[in-house]
């Protein structure tokens, strides 16, 4: 239950609702309970000869009982207003408990690093903000009203039966005891096979994102049959996980309605009697009747709320997981405003691991000068993008201080930080929109003219205006509709918007063609003026003019410097230039 009472602190701000639905709760109850006690009257009177009183006013039978049907009819219209009132502010607390967990959620994701990415997996993520999300929301709309329903009404109606006839009544309840370890027996048992269906549902969604995001590797490579194959075993597995849950109520449930059916069969007999002995009247069996069935009403909905109380602690478990999850990258309280930077990096031997075991980064040291053009050389795995994700504090460091103008970046406010550092990463994510809400994605309120400046310096203003709409074109889901060339261009611009003081393009041209990339690196010639510039490429016109070159190798510096000083040592860049870069600088000399 400590789920559930972590789960009330989203009901804040709804606390005076959720008083008016209560209200509306115990109108509707004791309007439930006068129809009973009229019914016994109007039955008792019909079946007198004399003549009758309505409540305290003495009155003839058909008058009587004339009012008592008018009493009936207008507790039942009063307390189907009360249940609407009821039924309404529910789902709207609901509702907006919902919202309120949707955007935590949401909020906690994004402000998480890399770090937990790395690890999580994007189905399961999409799962607990919609399945769980939904339980949590059926729970505040139907189960917290209802627990307080089911227990006012059972209490009330105890004292009304205890009141009319304590005999009959406590072996009317002695049932409820057996219905009530019925009721937590089936909920045990029920518990973890809604956990093991909301993991299942978690899994089958995975399944289905990863086919349709590689949709076209699918489809290259015939696997459309191993994928159905795949996704129908998950969704068998999740069938017979909800038949497995039926198989359980549908044995259990008519077990409790044949104990609770028991009570009922008592009255009948018992109360009978009483009738022939004169020590009841018809009406007052008839009232009995009636109060027992609404006490077994809420009863037989005990097994209902127990299993919605299960879960929601599955799926309030599994919410607060994401909500308590902290930050690998964290912001000191006393964290200072980073203004605008000259642009000195020094990295005093950095070290660092993505899992703390095997380091990805070690005792890495250099220096960069502001409006330097420093070259990340390395085979995969090397550490380059790593460098890169450190800058701009995706992670933090294991070991040693990145520093920026003499500060470390522990010491700044991460979204300071990041007004500072702009990156264009390898792996490109476009948004659905517009091509001009792409490149101003970063800076929302840029004007027209700004975000045409930045792409002709990415040379892609002119393939733009070439389109249909221009700027306005749409871009379709993850910029499917443009190439791999003119995606890298648009993250160019993207990152030169925002007007940084050190820029990151990690491995920004590989997708772009010889001219392409000969435009952008005579635009990034001007751009990059004033700014400290990180590449991470292998192409070697930009490694030649670069001011450091550092040259990676299993998580180390293993050499730095410019590259006629690299190549006088005749060290590992010296045998990389001949091996691979040799020949890119002869057909640039053909070329030329």
């Amino acid at each position: 239950m400590k789920t559930v009472l972590r789960l009330f602190v989203f009901v804040r701000g709804q606390w005076k609702w959720l008083i008016v639905t209560l209200a509306f709760l115990f109108v509707g109850i004791v309007l439930s309970m006068i129809i009973p006690r009229m019914l016994g009257t109007g039955i008792d009177m019909a079946l007198r000869d004399a003549d009758s009183a309505f409540l305290w006013w003495p009155m003839a039978r058909e008058t009587a009982i004339w009012w008592v049907a008018g009493t009936i009819v207008a507790a039942s219209a009063l307390r189907g207003l009360a249940g609407y009132g009821q039924s309404y502010l529910q789902e709207t607390i609901s509702q907006k408990v919902s919202y309120t967990v949707r955007n935590a959620i949401y909020d906690r994701l994004q402000r998480l690093s890399f770090a937990y990415y790395d690890k999580a997996q994007t189905g399961q993520l999409m799962s607990r903000a919609t399945v769980d999300v939904e339980a949590v929301r059926m729970f505040f709309g139907m189960g917290l009203v209802g627990i307080i329903q089911l227990v006012v009404m059972v209490v009330t109606v105890a004292v009304i039966l205890l009141v009319m006839n304590w005999q009959l009544a406590l072996m009317s309840m002695a049932f409820m005891p057996i219905i009530g370890w019925l009721a937590v027996r089936f909920s045990t048992r029920i518990r973890p096979l809604w956990m093991q269906v909301q993991e299942m549902m978690a899994q089958l969604g995975i399944i289905l994102q990863e086919s349709l995001i590689g949709v076209r590797i699918v489809k290259a490579f015939r696997r459309e049959k191993e994928e159905s194959r795949k996704f129908s075993t998950q969704a068998t597995v999740l069938y017979d996980q909800h038949i497995s849950i039926a198989r359980q109520m549908a044995t259990r449930m008519p077990v409790m309605m044949f104990v609770m059916s028991l009570p009922t069969i008592l009255i009948l007999f018992w109360g009978g009697l009483q009738v022939i002995d004169g020590t009841m009247t018809i009406g007052d069996l008839t009232q009995f009747t009636l109060y027992v069935n609404m006490m077994v009403m809420p009863v037989r909905q005990v097994g209902m709320m127990v299993n919605m109380i299960t879960r929601t602690i599955s799926a309030g478990q599994r919410i607060l997981e994401i909500l308590d999850t902290e930050s690998a990258v964290k912001e000191k309280p006393d964290a200072i405003v980073l203004d605008k930077v000259r642009g000195e990096v020094t990295f005093d031997k950095v070290s660092f691991s993505y899992d703390s075991i095997a380091a990805t980064l070690k005792d890495v040291s250099f220096r960069a000068e502001p409006g330097q053009l420093i070259a990340l050389l390395g085979g995969s795995g090397s550490g380059k993008s790593t460098i890169a994700n450190l800058i701009s504090r995706f992670y933090d460091v294991t070991q040693g201080s990145i520093k920026i103008d003499g500060t470390d970046i522990r010491d700044v406010t991460i979204a300071s930080l990041r007004r500072n550092v702009g990156i264009s990463q390898q792996d490109i994510f476009l948004f659905s929109g517009s091509i001009k809400d792409n490149i101003a994605y970063g800076a929302v309120d840029a004007t027209l003219e700004q975000v045409e400046e930045v792409a002709k310096a990415a040379s892609l203003h002119d393939f733009i205006v070439t389109l249909p709409d221009g700027y306005e074109t749409w871009v379709g889901e993850r910029g499917l509709t443009l190439s791999g060339g003119e995606k890298q261009r648009l993250a160019i611009a993207r990152t030169l918007l925002i007007n940084p003081s050190i820029l990151i393009l990690d491995d920004s041209m590989s997708s772009v063609d010889a001219d392409t990339e000969k435009m952008i690196r005579q635009a990034l010639d001007q751009l990059i003026k004033g700014r400290t510039t990180f590449i991470i490429t292998h192409r070697l016109p930009i490694i030649k003019n670069a001011d450091l070159i550092l040259m990676l190798e299993k998580g180390q510096v293993i050499e730095q410097g410019k590259h006629t000083e690299l190549m006088a040592k005749k060290g590992m860049y010296y045998n990389v230039y001949e091996s691979q870069l040799m020949s890119q600088d002869e057909n640039i000399t053909e070329d030329n």
